[in-house]
């Protein structure tokens, strides 16, 4: 499941985004598959291996088990800050905040709303990325931060339809 998420994102993103030969992207793309897919499939095996520890021990599964065996389990397979584990930890974030609001709302919490709430959530979070973009670049992920400075600094020059096509940055030989 790592490799079939992983690589056809490291192949964009590195095609996209890194310099070098490639011998180095090819490189650094089956290295980051093999670093997602090492990490879920180890931490697949400490989660369930504590899941069924507990249960076994207290002779049931009870609802704290999971979140238990996944704080351990990703305190000891995530716990490292690297571009890989960074990135899985932000997909989790946004997911689990999707989800913990819509639980709210399904537990009486939060009361429902006649309106849709996405385009003032959606208009919340562009509108804070797009300004600590701007304003506090250095703490945003490197890799969105060069995403959103292909985007909105790279277009400000255009040379040709190839910037467009493929990449707007001239490099020495051109």
């Amino acid at each position: 499941y790592g490799a079939k998420i992983r690589a056809p994102h490291a192949l964009v993103m590195t095609f996209l985004f890194k310099s070098g030969s490639l011998r180095e992207k090819l490189k650094s793309i089956a290295q980051a598959t093999y670093t997602h897919s090492r990490n879920l499939a180890y931490f697949v095996f400490t989660y369930k291996g504590l899941m069924a520890l507990q249960s076994r021990l207290q002779g049931k599964k009870i609802p704290f088990h999971s979140f238990f065996a996944a704080c351990i389990g990703a305190w000891l397979v995530f716990g490292e800050n690297n571009p890989i584990n960074s990135q899985i930890t932000m997909y989790l974030l946004s997911r689990i905040l999707f989800g913990l609001s819509r639980l709210a709302v399904e537990k009486g919490y939060v009361p429902q709303t006649k309106q849709d709430p996405f385009p003032f959530v959606t208009a919340l979070v562009w509108g804070t990325v797009l300004w600590l973009f701007e304003y506090h670049r250095q703490t945003l992920q490197p890799s969105l931060q060069s995403s959103m400075t292909y985007l909105y600094d790279d277009s400000n020059v255009w040379h040709d339809i190839s910037d467009f096509l493929v990449y707007n940055k001239r490099t020495d030989s051109k």
